[in-house]
């Protein structure tokens, strides 16, 4: 078996959370083992080109290693925050689904710590 690409969502799970028109996202990794493989992966350029479409006009990581997770903030995604924007989701809630579709490829070593199912 050698690596294969997932979404995200396998190996972490996530929040979000706003304040104005910044979105903070947090990622957390299923095992401690997955954690090495996304802070490899799981840079601010990353997450900036998977918002590409939303233009953040700034993406900040925050690494916390003994709780294995990141908090990623994102400045002008909201368009304009909970008073301003028109969208449906103001506050970004569902920014966390979207962060959690990023494909990370994982080595044939680690993919017995993935959640959900397996391929063949």
């Amino acid at each position: 078996m050698s690596a294969i690409t997932v979404p995200l969502y396998r190996a972490a799970h996530g929040r979000t959370g706003d304040k104005g028109d910044r979105s903070n996202i947090s990622v957390i990794a299923w095992h401690a083992e997955l954690w090495p493989l996304l802070v490899e992966q799981v840079t601010p350029e990353a997450v900036a080109a998977q918002f590409r479409h939303r233009a953040p006009s700034h993406v900040q990581r925050f690494v916390l290693p003994k709780l294995q997770a990141m908090n990623f903030v994102l400045d002008a995604v909201l368009d304009g925050g909970v008073n301003d924007a028109l969208n449906l989701d103001t506050h970004g809630k569902s920014l966390s689904f979207l962060l959690l579709d990023l494909p990370i490829v994982v080595p044939a070593g680690l993919q017995h710590r993935l959640i959900g199912p397996t391929e063949g």
